[in-house]
């Protein structure tokens, strides 16, 4: 296995490297450094979504045809390698990331011409309406109707968990169109105008306090049949193709080490315990495997290899360390990590019913260090990453499956 880079590669790292240092603002490294949530909020991930796209970056492995890169493995992962370590804030990944490429492998001339465009400009931002309040894990078994009328689907349901829902014009949900032996067949893969009359959009407020999710109800929504993507009643098989973009390809090593370096940083200034620092060494030595694990999966993804469940067993490594992560980050901030300053922080949504504590001359204040403050919001955001894209228990239900299918 070849894990150097090559000429034209590092090459090519030079010039992105050269353009972060042009366009990534402080304002932008600052706010990414604050980010509680995975999710940057909308109005940054966009004003960055503007830089990239001027630049012609915004869609690494979108075909050029349509408006993207169409770079390598190894040029699609050194990108995500140096804006990660740069400290770019991520992009929203419901457009670009997984209803762009369905649309680009399943969807019609006339879809594409429709929604690529303002897709990869920012124009429209996208959400996804996958998981019911009583179909999380067991997606095939949601309940979300469209009833064909004339050229339109009549749409009632619900969607829970529905990321910047509250921002978005556009949702990709699956929906249930027919009623048939296996509860994977009659569901299709549908857009759907969250303009639309009908739809209503209620928050959800996440235990650290910020207005990231949504509940989306649908009563009798009207959506027009060309809205469809892929086969009615096939919406299943675009499904697993998107999940493919959800899980897999994603690189969760330089992001951490990043973290650890900055909270070693943080315990020097501090002269934390000794013990912790030995803790935190054992914990960089895993992320640093991981990174070789990812090094070595997007090796194989260059030589024509599917993901796989090398997918499945980043995902729950990926999580599930940044996760221990977050508890040793916790630790360090004592005794401030329990004070609830969000304003010292970037929230990946707006937290409702807060009021930053201010002098007498209106300037706010905080206790301790803001990375103190970023601690425990950030601990609690992180629970979800065993959840979402497919829970970690499932993801060792793969892994199982595919040892016992080589071993029999």
């Amino acid at each position: 296995m070849q894990l150097n880079w090559s000429d034209d590669d590092l090459a090519f790292q030079a010039e992105v490297r050269e353009f972060l240092d042009n366009e990534l603002t402080p304002d932008l490294r600052a706010a990414t450094a604050g980010m509680t949530s995975v999710y940057a909020p909308p109005h940054i991930a966009l004003a960055w979504q503007k830089k990239l796209h001027a630049k012609g970056w915004v869609a690494p492995s979108w075909p050029v045809a349509d408006g993207g890169c169409d770079w390598s493995v190894a040029r699609r992962y050194i990108f995500a390698r140096e804006t990660t370590m740069a400290g770019a804030p991520p992009l929203s990944p419901m457009g670009l990331g997984m209803c762009g490429p369905v649309l680009l492998h399943y969807g019609s001339e006339a879809q594409k011409q429709r929604f690529l465009p303002p897709m990869l400009a920012g124009d429209e931002f996208w959400c996804q309406g996958y998981s019911e309040p009583n179909s999380g894990s067991d997606l095939a078994s949601l309940q979300m109707k469209a009833e064909r009328d004339g050229d339109d689907f009549i749409c009632t349901g619900a969607k829970i968990w529905t990321t910047h829902a509250h921002h978005a014009d556009w949702i990709f949900c699956l929906v249930r169109t027919s009623r048939l032996q296996k509860p994977q067949l009659g569901i299709t893969f549908l857009l759907i105008d969250m303009k639309s009359p009908g739809v209503t959009v209620r928050p959800i407020i996440s235990l650290s306090g910020e207005h990231v999710q949504n509940q989306v109800m649908f009563d009798g929504v009207r959506v027009p049949a060309a809205n469809v993507v892929g086969q009615i009643d096939d919406g299943w098989t675009v499904a697993k193709y998107l999940m493919e973009f959800e899980r897999g390809g994603h690189a969760y090593a330089p992001g951490m080490v990043q973290r650890v370096a900055t909270l070693q940083r943080h315990l020097a200034e501090a002269q934390l315990p000794v013990t912790m620092n030995g803790r935190i060494a054992g914990l960089r030595m895993e992320i640093e495997a991981l990174d070789a694990l990812e090094l070595q999966f997007n090796a194989g993804l260059s030589n024509g290899a599917a993901p796989g469940p090398m997918a499945s067993a980043l995902k729950i490594l990926g999580t599930e360390l940044s996760q221990r992560l977050t508890e040793l980050e916790v630790e360090a901030a004592l005794p401030y990590a329990p004070a609830y300053q969000p304003h010292l922080t970037l929230p990946g949504g707006a937290v409702p019913d807060y009021t930053a504590p201010t002098d007498g001359q209106g300037q706010t204040w905080g206790v301790g260090p803001a990375w103190a403050a970023k601690a425990l919001p950030k601990y609690f955001n992180d629970r979800a990453g065993s959840i979402y894209a497919g829970t970690n228990e499932i993801q060792r239900g793969i892994l199982w499956q595919y040892l016992a299918r080589r071993n029999s």
